[in-house]
């Protein structure tokens, strides 16, 4: 997002769920002006937007831009405050410069909101246009089948470790985020073969009958042999 002439004075995060919002609002200089569970309810929003605009220029910023997340855009857009999005994959990393390992909604919100505070140049402003719509719509599909490759992979590495080396598992499977650890996961599962798959056939076997018993051969007799005159 581009700086305007008039510099925002809160900065409002807001990390979306189903039925309600956290919204955490800072001011420029990180004082919080709000910090609390926020209903998806209009009513709900405009309050606490209107709240907020009375100490200056408001920018609110979500990590969802569609879905769960239109309603507080709409809500923001018709109260004419601009709105941002923050990438999930730059809040990924933005996170880890944050103390703390568990995630909670209000830790995400207030990450967000000091974002837009002190790295501008991470958000994306959510257009109105069609077109800008339609392109945040393909963003956010990218970005969540990346976060469920990653569960994927994360889950195949901690299973292939439990089975293999419980002990290392234990210490490597809190840390399969990160990339040295997610390198040691082969790119495809391996082949198991089925039991049946791993018995050689027998010879005198011409493939299952009934009840899925093995049905023996039944050679044909050789042709007689010419009698001589």
């Amino acid at each position: 997002m581009t700086e305007t002439a008039e510099p925002y004075a809160v900065f409002c995060g807001v990390d979306v769920g189903k039925t309600d919002h956290h919204a955490c609002a800072l001011t420029t200089t990180g004082k919080r002006l709000h910090d609390k569970p926020l209903p998806n309810d209009e009513t709900a929003l405009r309050r606490v937007l209107t709240t907020l605009t009375r100490h200056g220029r408001t920018l609110v910023v979500v990590d969802q831009p569609a879905a769960i997340g239109a309603l507080t855009i709409a809500v923001a857009r018709d109260m004419g405050i601009d709105v941002g999005y923050l990438p999930g994959l730059a809040m990924r990393r933005i996170a880890d410069l944050y103390p703390g390992q568990a995630k909670t909604d209000a830790r995400d919100a207030h990450i967000i909101a000091d974002a837009a505070r002190t790295m501008p140049h991470t958000l994306r402003r959510v257009g109105t246009d069609e077109e800008t719509l339609a392109g945040l719509g393909v963003l956010t599909g990218y970005d969540d089948d990346l976060a469920a490759q990653s569960v994927r992979l994360t889950n195949r590495l901690r299973d292939a470790l439990l089975h293999i080396h419980p002990a290392l598992e234990r210490v490597l499977g809190p840390h399969t985020d990160r990339g040295g650890v997610l390198d040691l996961a082969p790119p495809h599962p391996p082949h198991t073969p089925s039991p049946n798959s791993a018995r050689p056939a027998s010879p005198r076997s011409c493939g299952p009958g009934r009840r899925g018993w093995p049905t023996p051969c039944r050679h044909a007799s050789p042709p007689p042999s010419a009698s001589r005159p």
